[in-house]
């Protein structure tokens, strides 16, 4: 079974993974910033030698977004980002392929103890099946 796992971040904590506080996520330290990218880099590696990762990136922040909806006219309205209603977005994801939902758990457990700094929000790893087809609605 293939599997989404998925991570969450806000516009600010890209901005505090560049050194620039908020009220809601501390400044990162350089030497904070390059634990986490070997944790996430040894996650990535494990899973590559178990043959478990189909893809997994890391995605731009939000202000590098655009969100495309259909207006009451039917054209196409642009909006950039970041997008003051949305709390969370999506901020990185790894495409895996499981034998079981406990073992993807497992996965998602070890990517939820990230190292980060103290007071850094703590944002949920989401877990989605991937479906193979129109069957498995």
């Amino acid at each position: 079974m293939k599997y989404l796992v998925m991570v969450q971040g806000t516009q600010a904590d890209y901005e505090a993974m560049r050194g620039k506080a908020s009220e809601n996520s501390p400044a990162w330290s350089e030497e904070e910033l390059q634990t986490m990218f070997a944790y996430m880099g040894a996650i990535n590696d494990d899973l590559s030698e178990s043959g478990e990762l189909v893809d997994g990136q890391g995605l731009a922040e939000p202000a590098q977004t655009r969100h495309v909806t259909l207006g009451d006219d039917g054209k196409a309205v642009i909006t950039d980002g970041p997008y003051g209603e949305t709390k969370e977005l999506l901020a990185g994801y790894w495409v895996l392929e499981c034998e079981s939902l406990e073992r993807v758990t497992e996965i998602a457990d070890r990517v939820a103890r990230c190292p980060q700094p103290a007071g850094a929000p703590d944002y949920p790893v989401v877990i989605r099946p991937i479906m193979d087809g129109s069957g498995d609605i």
